[in-house]
């Protein structure tokens, strides 16, 4: 049953209902990468529109390091997106059945070489903190590209403002009064309740992801990440298996 749950989850055939509890999960993570990520650097990383906004601030102050730093970043969350979708199309290719969790593994990889060396790293603060923002916005990137291909750009996971924006729309819908008239025909204003719960759990899952992972590196650390690399990995785990047991048995599924 969990090899089924996991194959469903992240294998290459793809549901809605999986698509969207893999979302979930790595909403989690994305919350916990973002907010363990500004305790270390004081920076977030997970959305590009502070970042874009920064850069023309930096640039109108002709602070020109800070805005090439800004650049960097932007830079960096553009080539994460850019590798994972040469990860999917090069998995698609030859049908893996890991296909759409390549990405995740190098995220896993990432993060467990972040949480190994970065308290060493930090002792080098020059370097450390550019090279931190840049690596962390490159796993952001790596992630949100992944979940955007897989779901058709229905789902994205490391921002939340497409999701509080859609919330607040719900919302708006569902507190609407029709008149008598407007009830009885298609204009009627009908929330989407659905939707509405989906987004929530999204928001939901991003926020706890966050205060785990502000308070996990707030106790112990850089390690904290090697919990969010472990629960990428089992995401990926069944999938891979598959395709060893393809590629040793042939294909069988």
């Amino acid at each position: 049953m969990p090899a089924r749950y996991f194959r469903t989850l992240a294998g290459k055939d793809r549901s809605a209902s999986a698509n969207r509890q893999l979302g979930f999960s790595l909403a989690f993570v994305a919350g916990a990468i973002n907010a363990g990520g500004f305790l270390a650097v004081r920076q977030y990383t997970s959305h590009m529109s502070g970042i874009v906004s920064a850069i023309a601030d930096h640039a109108a102050l002709g602070d020109i390091p800070l805005a090439l730093g800004g650049i960097g970043s932007l830079v960096s969350f553009l080539l994460g997106a850019g590798c994972s979708a040469v990860l999917v199309n090069w998995g698609r290719r030859r049908g893996l059945h890991s296909q759409n969790v390549l990405p995740l593994l190098l995220e896993a990889a990432l993060l467990l070489l972040f949480g190994m060396l970065g308290s060493h790293l930090a002792l080098w603060e020059a370097c450390f903190i550019p090279v931190t923002v840049v690596l962390l916005c490159f796993i952001m990137g790596l992630q949100n590209a992944m979940i955007t291909k897989l779901s058709h750009a229905e789902i994205r996971t490391t921002h939340m403002t497409g999701i509080v924006t859609d919330i607040g729309i719900e919302l708006g819908k569902l507190f609407y009064w029709n008149s008598p008239r407007a009830a009885a025909d298609a204009a009627a204003v009908i929330a989407n309740r659905e939707k509405l719960r989906i987004h929530c759990t999204m928001l939901a899952s991003f926020l706890v992801g966050g205060v785990i992972g502000a308070v996990g590196f707030k106790h112990v650390g850089y390690v904290s990440t090697m919990p969010l690399a472990a629960l990428l990995v089992t995401l990926a785990t069944v999938p891979v298996v598959d395709d060893m047991l393809d590629c040793f048995y042939g294909s069988t599924r």
